[in-house]
């Protein structure tokens, strides 16, 4: 006869169950245990105790040195992931906070290996982000965020920059070469604003300030309709005069 089984209750897996409790005794113990203390904290007979570590080192959860096991890359990379995504989740909540402070979308991005990333954005329904139509990191030269990102950058990696992302014209008001742009880039005033008008995306006017996070360029940004371009200086003053206060928290993306 089939066993019945209660809808109400979830399915468990044993075998993974037991493997999770060999792995946190393992994690207990920063200089390795052996197969035998393993199995007795994980309250598992040692045959079942050996099959399992045997098939965690396999997978690269465990690694075994002079008889002891210690925790593996694979499970390192776990415990990687987990702290990524908590500190992403601190960058989101601040960039809410500045989001609501000035009324008006924010994001937060860096450059990394030579791109232009964005970290974070946060808007509301009434304050829409600006839409990504065409690639940020390819169009650099023509968003607010690319040319402060690029102008925190030294001549040398802003020609490289432009060897693998051509500056070209996306909008009509888009910087027309690359000429141009290195004359608008060489006359701003250091940590002062960098705004753009419709360059990137008709119909939006952007603002971003450079950020002073670990070694990498950074830069928090704020874009408004057009037709509120007038409160565009006083609304990216307002952010950067909020950012001190939890430019700590910023600076963990950099290692996101």
């Amino acid at each position: 006869m089939s066993p019945v089984h209660n809808a109400g209750v979830p399915t468990l897996i044993g075998s993974v169950q037991r493997a999770l409790r060999l792995l946190e005794a393992a994690a207990s113990h920063g200089g390795g245990a052996p197969a035998k203390q393993l199995a007795r904290e994980a309250g598992l007979p040692l045959p079942t105790a050996y099959h399992l570590l045997r098939t965690l080192t396999h997978e690269g959860y465990l690694r075994r040195e002079g008889g002891v096991f210690v925790l593996g890359e694979a499970a390192a990379r776990l415990g990687h992931g987990g702290l990524q995504q908590k500190r992403r989740s601190m960058i989101l909540d601040s960039l809410a906070h500045f989001r609501d402070v000035v009324g008006a979308p924010v994001y937060f991005a860096v450059y990394r290996e030579g791109e232009i990333e964005v970290v974070g954005v946060s808007d509301t329904p009434a304050n829409p982000a600006c839409e990504e139509w065409a690639d940020f990191r390819a169009t650099g030269h023509a968003h607010a965020i690319g040319q402060c990102l690029l102008g925190q950058l030294d001549e040398k990696a802003r020609r490289d920059h432009y060897d693998r992302h051509p500056v070209e014209g996306i909008t009509p008001y888009t910087v027309r070469d690359m000429r141009a742009l290195e004359e608008r880039i060489g006359s701003l005033e250091r940590m002062q604003p960098v705004t753009e008008r419709q360059e990137y995306a008709l119909g939006t006017v952007c603002a971003a300030i450079p950020i002073t996070a670990g070694d990498a360029a950074a830069t928090m940004a704020i874009s408004l309709p057009v037709h509120q371009e007038s409160r565009l200086l006083a609304v990216v003053d307002r952010l950067r005069s909020e950012v001190g206060a939890l430019l700590s928290t910023l600076s963990f993306s950099i290692s996101i």
